[in-house]
């Protein structure tokens, strides 16, 4: 049994819309930040399926800047989510209104 291309763009973009509606929906920002990485990870699986069947090292190249630039994603993004919860005491978005009025 081979699995087709389309078979990894149909995951790639399930992938995608549960981040996107976990984005959306969701108010823990622990959970909208995971969500985030789910959708990268989507584009990352959507690319190294492209260049795994066009037979090109372009895909795998994406995905090491991908990586890079996750994990510099991952380290900024907690550092903010860890200084928010030290200043608020909470990391829940619908408390985190400074910004208003």
């Amino acid at each position: 049994m081979t699995v087709g291309l389309n078979s990894y763009l149909i995951l790639s973009a399930i992938l995608f819309a549960i981040g996107f509606f976990g984005v959306l929906l969701r108010k823990n920002t622990l959970v909208i930040y995971m969500c985030l990485e789910l959708m990268l990870v989507a584009s990352t699986v959507a690319l190294v399926a492209f260049s795994h069947f066009n037979r090109t090292n372009d895909g795998n190249v994406f995905v090491f800047f991908i990586l890079t630039v996750a994990a510099a994603e991952v380290a900024v993004g907690l550092a903010i989510i860890v200084a928010l919860f030290r200043r608020r005491q909470t990391i829940q978005v619908e408390e985190l209104n400074a910004l208003k009025n």
